[in-house]
């Protein structure tokens, strides 16, 4: 059989698919097309996530994870040759920021958002920016030292979050359960605990230590030993659009391969400690060469 004439056909076809997607030519972008056309981008953020993002009296939006964000809209506006660009803040809680970027009413969150691949379904995620352990906290004097000597207690913790779930099955994992009370950010959680109605509160370990650090009388709240996840944070975008995440990533690259990432890690993190090994490993793993 001569197959000359269907290889010819074959690789007519195929010429036409290049002529239609010339090789190197960019994926659309709905996102990025949006932007360019309300010439402004909408950024999400946790009004309750001290340090990483918070609203402060002047209303004014900070914290680590909006300061990287503010980098990022800095970069997709040059990617766009935009001579100006509104950057718009949305407020979010745990239980919207994940549908709030899958239907495009942000584009990126800049947060505390754990990247799982459940979560992956829906959204897409940066390169790591952050990561953390979750932990608890409990009342100095009620004598709780470690993960299984809350068998039985009141545990509070946002709903719907990676904590809520990695608590339950840690507690599982100890062959003990635990009551979970949840509630609506770490404001309330520590409220709960300072008057008893919880005997801990969970959260990253991060997020507990601001939060202590805030208190009247931090003394009278400790950690437990030990921490029951791990935490890799990462900026949240709308799921199949490769060219806003290459913008962020290489911005975010950028960042950890030059060092300016360490005075804004001090500039917002600096007075909870000194950044780990693991954290030190991670910027290092993330300093992509262009």
């Amino acid at each position: 059989m001569n197959c000359r004439p269907l290889f010819g056909l074959a690789v007519a076809a195929a010429l036409v698919v290049l002529g239609a997607a010339p090789a190197g030519a960019a994926a659309p972008s709905p996102t990025l097309d949006r932007i360019k056309e309300a010439r402004a981008i909408t950024l999400g953020y946790r009004s309750d996530a001290a340090p990483f993002s918070f609203k402060d009296r002047d209303g004014r939006v900070l914290g680590y994870s909006v300061e990287l964000c503010a980098r990022v809209a800095t970069a997709v506006q040059k990617d766009l040759g935009l001579a100006e660009m509104k950057v718009l803040w949305q407020p979010l809680d745990a239980a919207d920021r994940i549908a709030a970027v899958a239907s495009g009413r942000v584009d990126v969150e800049c947060g505390t958002t754990t990247a799982t691949l459940t979560r992956m379904k829906a959204v897409d995620f940066s390169l790591p920016i952050f990561v953390d352990g979750g932990s608890v906290l409990v009342r100095a004097k009620a004598k709780l030292k470690r993960l299984a000597d809350l068998k039985g207690k009141r545990i509070g913790a946002i709903g719907g979050t990676t904590t809520e779930e990695a608590i339950v099955r840690m507690m599982n994992s100890l062959g003990g359960t635990a009551v979970m009370v949840p509630v609506k950010d770490g404001a309330e959680g520590m409220q709960q605990l300072a008057r008893g109605a919880v005997d801990a509160y969970a959260a990253d370990r991060v997020v507990l230590a601001r939060l202590r650090q805030r208190q009247p009388k931090p003394s009278e709240f400790e950690f437990i030993a030990g921490d029951f996840s791990f935490e890799p944070y990462a900026l949240v975008m709308s799921r199949d659009d490769p060219e806003l995440r290459l913008i962020v990533n290489r911005t975010l690259a950028g960042l950890y391969r030059s060092g300016e990432i360490d005075p804004i890690f001090q500039r917002w993190l600096g007075s909870l400690g000194r950044p780990g090994p693991l954290l030190h490993s991670m910027y290092y793993l993330n300093t992509l060469p262009e």
